[in-house]
């Protein structure tokens, strides 16, 4: 499990207590409260991963259960993740993260499900209205083409869930270039699903040549 750290997020130490906490909220919900910062969809952003924090470690049963895991994600060496508010650039930099680690997979021994609930995962239905709020076509351009060079390693069926979720993000370049991608992959997945015929028959046919051509 990915674990935030909420700590961090309220700039405060681990052993921070509750007066600490509520301060450290009260100081940072003034600054990037929605109401201070109108139309900024970033500090808007920001002011939701901060309640968050708080909502947790004010709640002596959400704190206890996240203590537990905080403690358990340290023994096991994992890194926290996600304290980034979610932005169309922290998007774009976990889609070229995910590019670049998938381009030094082995394609043959490649979990590709797992590819496809990683996306999945990482664009959900709220995200894309999220990320439709901030009103960047040109980030959301980019992420598109990050998320499709991704998407070429999954068979049509995989991908055309996360495809209809790209048209959303979409302008009309970028659905030009979908609609693209998709005719490829299906062509692609075509040859796949007949090349194995298609090598069984050439193969028949060259021996039936050897054959007439030896007798």
């Amino acid at each position: 499990m990915e674990l935030k750290d909420y700590y961090s997020i309220l700039e405060l130490p681990p052993s921070a207590t509750l007066p600490e906490i509520k301060k450290a909220y009260r100081r940072l919900a003034h600054q990037y409260h929605p109401d201070k910062n109108i139309d900024d969809k970033y500090a808007a952003a920001h002011f939701s991963v901060i309640k968050e924090a708080y909502e947790v470690l004010s709640h002596p049963s959400k704190k206890e259960q996240y203590l537990q895991q905080r403690w358990y994600n340290q023994s096991a060496g994992k890194k926290f993740s996600g304290n980034e508010p979610v932005t169309p650039a922290t998007i774009l930099k976990q889609c070229l993260e995910l590019n670049r680690y998938v381009s030094k997979l082995d394609i043959h021994r490649m979990d590709k499900e797992g590819l496809r609930e990683y996306i999945t995962n990482l664009l959900t239905d709220s995200m894309v209205e999220e990320l439709n709020t901030f009103n960047q076509p040109a980030v959301n351009h980019q992420i598109i083409l990050s998320v499709l060079r991704t998407l070429e390693y999954l068979k049509v069926e995989q991908a055309k869930p996360i495809t209809e979720k790209l048209f959303l993000l979409a302008d009309e370049e970028s659905k030009k270039i979908i609609a693209d991608m998709i005719h490829r992959q299906k062509q692609k997945d075509s040859w796949q699903k007949y090349k194995i015929v298609v090598l069984v028959v050439a193969t028949v046919v060259i021996c039936l040549l050897i054959y007439f051509n030896s007798h």
